[in-house]
């Protein structure tokens, strides 16, 4: 059984092999980063509809999370690319420089790029997406320095550059959980923030209804 399960794998690894080289790899990192953005979409909201079952799915969320990681798919890429060529080796000085650029650069170009790319789509303008960007920067940069430092001292010593982004990507699954759910996360305080001064009456109350008439009379 064992043997037969490995077989499998030897033949898998061969039949994908072109598609870690050349040309097909940019494409492959592609695919899977906007699979796996959408799919940790899809996990969190899992969550979300189990806490609140009256939720109902959304795909055009889940949609824009795709569009997203298909484009971020490419700057990864790119980065990992850069970053072999610039600093090559594997020895812990080279690892550090690569890690710590990574974090200073790569982190919050990328969050940045996700959280305009997803506003966007969604409508809410650049001013507004920016805004939600700064916003929340700090305490997504603080969970990315949990998550990443780790995550790329294993990646620059143990894999090979051909498998970065996937590797990455893998990481990403549970990561991007959370950045599904800090993007669509209800903040009261951003929220009120927001609301219409036109909609604000001479009592103070926010989006004012005819209930206020009825308090003043």
């Amino acid at each position: 059984m064992v043997f037969r399960g490995t077989e499998l794998f030897t033949r898998l690894a061969t039949l994908s092999a072109p598609l870690f080289r050349g040309r097909l790899l940019l494409l492959t990192n592609t695919v899977v980063s906007g699979t796996l953005l959408s799919a940790g979409d899809i996990l969190q909201q899992s969550r979300e509809i189990r806490k609140h079952p009256e939720q109902n799915r959304d795909w055009r969320r889940t949609g824009r999370m795709l569009t997203v990681g298909f484009s971020l798919g490419p700057l990864a890429h790119y980065w990992y690319l850069w970053l072999d060529v610039v600093f090559p080796g594997r020895t812990l000085r080279i690892v550090s420089k690569k890690v710590l650029l990574d974090q200073i650069i790569a982190s919050p170009v990328m969050g940045g790029w996700y959280f305009l790319g997803t506003g966007l789509m969604e409508g809410s303008g650049l001013k507004k997406s920016w805004q939600e960007f700064m916003d929340k920067f700090v305490e997504f940069y603080k969970v990315d320095w949990c998550v990443w430092p780790p995550a790329q001292v294993v990646n620059f010593f143990f894999i090979a550059p051909r498998f970065r982004v996937i590797y990455v990507e893998m990481v990403t699954l549970g990561y991007d959980t959370y950045l599904s759910y800090l993007k669509h996360r209800k903040d009261p305080e951003l929220d009120n923030s927001e609301a219409d001064p036109s909609k604000i009456c001479t009592e103070g109350h926010q989006n004012c209804t005819t209930d206020c008439f009825k308090i003043s009379g």
